[in-house]
């Protein structure tokens, strides 16, 4: 039987005869080269980095254009390293699943430590100071969620946490804006050496967002002595320190019991899923879809892996831009959202078995190629036609993905305004286009009010996924019931907080209502809905 650790691995043949592809590289060497001089230390130590990020760094080293390799750091949820990393050698099995069934199988060997930013554990501390002091660092990375960066409150006020990590000073740090803040400082002041730190977060804008969490902190300890105003200049000098904008796109939703199946039935043990105290869903295997796109304004500041032998596209900051605003208002992400609360309320529980519903695909083709490329943001170097033709046709159709509708809704409500409300306004801009024509966009906004009531297609309630703003907006449909023509849904449609536009001021407002109201007639109205305008 095979397991997944380095004295396994060492019997290469067992394991090729298992279909799985194994690291070429001297494991032991880099990790020697990474203690002495790391160059690479990576923040959130999830799926998306263990299935893609460190994958790049692998390909460099199997192909001798590295000779480090990354250190994982958890600021989050501490049993990722516990229960995934150190058990199993800090190694990860990779199963990349074709839409034709086949499953590609290789062991990702490049992350050479695993450690927690819990300053209780005074070793693992100890190692993140020796990284952060060291010259030779090049690149601090990030996949910690766009949450992580988040510092203040939707009020604007700063996080009870980061409160008290301003009060507490660099050295008493709980936030991981903070912790990132303070690790900074040493390198400040141990010689002032250059650093570049890269958020790899599917957000908007985010390594603005993660430069001005760092800069907020940092002020606030300026201001009450815990930092000197050189340390605020070190941060704000480009030469020094840089916040590099990035793209990235890859699904690895939870592991899937049938991958492990497969993997069990191939003699690979140990292959269980994980749940961790804090609701995370790992496994010592990743699975992911076959698609990758991570691109990267090329701007640092002390060198950088050769990452473009890996397939990581570098550009220029406006082309970075251009490339996530393409597919957060366009080519996937409006899409993903419309599947998600129609998917719930349908009784869905795949995306890809939703993409064989002929409404729901003709929903979101008509989203994406009808209302959303008139105005689609042109990168030139990605074609959109092209990228909404993988998204629609592989990728969402891909039933060996076990992404669902319901991991998808989560925080729904922060989403609507970007994935929609981008959209709208460029039809609004423009003289030759009306946003009061649009049909999906409207039914897509108007099926996430009737989501919003947790009460299916079939009159059965359903759990509504996380959102922050649920206690916010569900009191205005506290009264609501199948059947009803009438309803304060306006109280939701008019924020223009949430949409980033107003609905009513563009037409909008009354259509919106008026389909919600359809979806409310009884069982079954909002498939007869959804059939009425795009079917």
């Amino acid at each position: 039987m095979l397991r997944l650790a380095r004295s396994s691995i060492a019997d290469k043949a067992a394991w090729t005869e298992a279909g799985v592809a194994l690291p070429e590289f001297d494991f032991d060497r880099v990790a020697a080269n990474t203690k002495a001089k790391p160059e690479w230390i990576h923040f959130g130590a999830g799926n998306i980095f263990r299935g893609f990020v460190a994958n790049c760094q692998q390909k460099l080293l199997d192909a001798g254009l590295a000779d480090t390799g990354i250190i994982a750091a958890e600021s989050f949820d501490f049993e990722m390293i516990d229960n995934v990393y150190k058990p199993f050698d800090n190694l990860t099995l990779l199963v990349i699943m074709n839409a034709n069934g086949d499953f590609n199988k290789k062991v990702v060997s490049s992350i050479v430590e695993g450690i927690n930013t819990d300053k209780s554990r005074q070793a693992d501390y100890a190692r993140l100071l020796e990284v952060f002091e060291n010259p030779t660092l090049q690149m601090v990375s990030f996949t910690i969620t766009e949450k992580g960066y988040a510092i203040t409150a939707p009020t604007g006020q700063l996080l009870g946490i980061v409160e008290k990590d301003i009060e507490n000073g660099p050295d008493n740090t709980i936030h991981v804006m903070s912790t990132i803040t303070a690790l900074t400082y040493r390198r400040y002041a141990k010689g002032g050496y250059p650093l570049t730190l890269v958020s790899m977060d599917n957000c908007s804008h985010n390594g603005d967002k993660l430069k001005a969490s760092v800069l907020t902190i940092a002020k606030e300890w300026q201001k009450k002595g815990f930092v000197d105003a050189g340390f605020i200049a070190y941060l704000e000098d480009e030469s020094k320190i840089t916040f590099p904008l990035t793209m990235i796109d890859k699904i690895t939703p939870r592991p899937s019991e049938d991958v492990k199946a497969a993997l069990l039935a191939q003699g690979i043990t140990d292959m269980d899923v994980i749940i961790t105290s804090k609701n995370t869903y790992t496994a010592p295997f990743v699975n992911a879809e076959v698609c990758e796109y991570l691109v990267v304004e090329d701007k640092f500041t002390n060198g950088r892996p050769a990452l473009e032998q890996a397939g990581v596209i570098f550009t220029d900051r406006e082309t970075v831009n251009k490339i996530e605003t393409m597919k957060v208002t366009t080519c996937l992400n409006p899409l993903h959202t419309a599947l998600a609360v129609t998917g719930c309320l349908l009784g869905y529980t795949l995306i890809a078995d939703e993409m064989k519903d002929a409404t729901l695909r003709k929903l979101v083709e008509t989203i994406g190629y009808k209302e959303g490329l008139p105005v689609v943001v042109d990168p030139k170097i990605i074609s959109p036609k092209q990228f909404l033709d993988e998204v629609i046709t592989e990728r969402f159709a891909n039933p060996y993905i076990p992404d669902t509708p319901q991991r998808i809704a989560t925080d729904t409500s922060q989403k609507v305004g970007i994935r929609f409300g981008e959209t709208l306004k460029s039809y609004q801009k423009r003289d030759d286009l009306d946003p009061a024509t649009l049909t999906a966009i409207p039914l897509a906004i108007a099926a996430w009010c009737r989501y919003l009531l947790g009460i299916d297609d079939e009159g059965k309630p359903f759990a509504i996924s996380p959102d922050p703003l649920l206690e916010t907006l569900q009191p205005a449909l506290a009264d609501v019931k199948l059947g009803d023509a009438t309803s304060n849904v306006k109280e939701i449609l008019s924020q223009e907080y949430i949409f980033g536009i107003d609905l009513y001021a563009i037409g909008l407002g009354e259509k919106i209502e008026g389909m919600f109201h359809e979806m409310l007639a009884g069982p079954g109205a909002v498939r007869r809905t959804l059939e009425k305008y795009v079917g």
